[in-house]
């Protein structure tokens, strides 16, 4: 077994055992603290989350892709990598600042979120450790065991809080209590590995410096960020124009098809450091990929009845949002192979960037009459839509870009 072999298989199996993880250990706590809470309280939860979601895209600022690639390319040597750890720590440092201002401004005007102010400012610290976790790092040095290890440390210790502090109905805002503190904690622990461990050393950038970084990850920011308007928005306007209870049911269902997601998302995560060292091994990755959507849309369909047992989904429409949001699945594994591991890695950024904008922008615009005229019917066809119509851009372009590269190899073809 030769080195790039045995790298990808550790850093699968190590992303493979935290996705799982993160998706198997909420599903064991899942049926106890919907009956515990019920639908409604739970629902409350899902949407003070999907608030913060929209701030994690800003204060990532891409840097789960950029500064993973960076720190890929430069990850021999110490001077560039304190430069990019500095010039993250920074950003994230002034979006984060800027996330809080806005949540609590939000949170106080908004009636509805003032009410619940309890649950939705116990959420809002998540932010702060999500912004102190280095994923980027470690994935750019392609040592996901640390991924792994911190996360899965997570996963387990809020998994049996859960069931220590969460008695009955009344006790639904220690979730977001536990998420916040559990989160924290990692992300200090994993910026002490970064230290002692590696070595990393704060260097404060001059403002030009931290501009400079802005405009040139702004595509990838975009890339990254706007999904959130389709994604995030189809909970957040489902809890809004209908009930919490029934954003409960949606999540619930959603579950399911995260599991798949998370797979698909860890072989993207692990290919894309090898990829951009080994560029000719991408016909391979795109015929996996392709093959591996496919096969874990149609898993999620056939395991409805085991599933829907073990959550209690009794809701009459819970197969048809099932159906739908599996068929995004493969929408998902166009972007994956298309966007990410070739574009993104031939740093044709605003190729991806101009078709995440068109999908992004159509799928925020159809949410509003889609859940309002169809409720949770709508919300699966709205995301599932949006996620065809990025992949299906991607890869129509991808075809054309390899023309025309076969064409003229000597020039970059800057047209799309």
């Amino acid at each position: 077994m030769n080195k790039d072999v045995k790298t990808l298989l550790e850093n699968f199996i190590s992303l493979s055992s935290l996705q799982i993880l993160g998706i198997v250990l909420p599903l064991i706590t899942l049926p106890y603290v919907i009956k515990t809470l019920g639908f409604d309280n739970y629902g409350l939860i899902i949407l003070a989350s999907s608030l913060i979601a929209y701030f994690q895209a800003v204060t990532d600022y891409s840097f789960k892709i950029t500064a993973t690639r960076d720190v890929a390319v430069f990850r021999e040597s110490p001077k560039k990598l304190n430069l990019i750890y500095s010039k993250v720590l920074m950003i994230k440092a002034i979006f984060l600042t800027i996330s809080f201002f806005f949540l609590i401004i939000v949170i106080l005007l908004y009636p509805p979120f003032y009410k619940e102010r309890t649950v939705f400012f116990l959420t809002m610290p998540m932010l702060l450790g999500y912004a102190l976790f280095p994923e980027w790092f470690f994935q750019g040095i392609e040592k996901m065991k640390y991924i792994t290890i911190l996360n899965s440390s997570l996963k387990i210790f809020f998994t049996v809080c859960v069931f220590i502090f969460i008695k009955n109905e009344s006790d639904y805002w220690i979730y977001p209590l536990l998420q916040s503190v559990g989160s924290i904690i990692v992300g200090i622990v994993a910026q002490f590995i970064l230290i002692k461990k590696y070595k990393l050393k704060f260097i404060w950038l001059p403002v030009k410096a931290i501009k400079r970084s802005l405009v040139s990850n702004f595509p990838i920011f975009v890339n990254q960020s706007l999904p959130t308007l389709y994604n995030n928005t189809s909970f957040f306007l489902l809890g809004i124009l209908t009930t919490t209870s029934l954003l409960g049911v949606y999540d619930a269902i959603k579950k399911v098809v995260d599991l798949s997601v998370a797979l698909l998302n860890i072989v993207s995560r692990v290919f894309f450091p090898f990829l951009n060292r080994k560029k000719d091994a991408f016909p391979k990755y795109k015929t996996l990929i392709f093959a591996l959507s496919i096969g874990l849309a149609f898993g999620c369909v056939i395991s409805y009845p085991l599933v829907f047992w073990y959550l209690n989904i009794t809701y009459e429409n819970a197969l048809s949002v099932l159906c739908v949001l599996a068929v995004g699945i493969i929408g998902l594994g166009m972007y994956d192979i298309f966007g990410m591991n070739y574009f993104i890695i031939k740093r044709e950024d605003k190729i991806v960037m101009r078709t995440t904008i068109n999908s992004s922008i159509l799928g925020f615009i159809l949410a509003f009459p889609l859940i309002y005229f169809f409720g949770i019917i709508g919300a699966a066809f709205n995301l599932t839509f949006s996620r065809l119509l990025m992949g299906g851009q991607l890869f129509y372009k991808w075809k054309k870009y390899e023309l025309e590269c076969k064409n003229e190899p000597q020039e970059l073809v800057k047209q799309y």
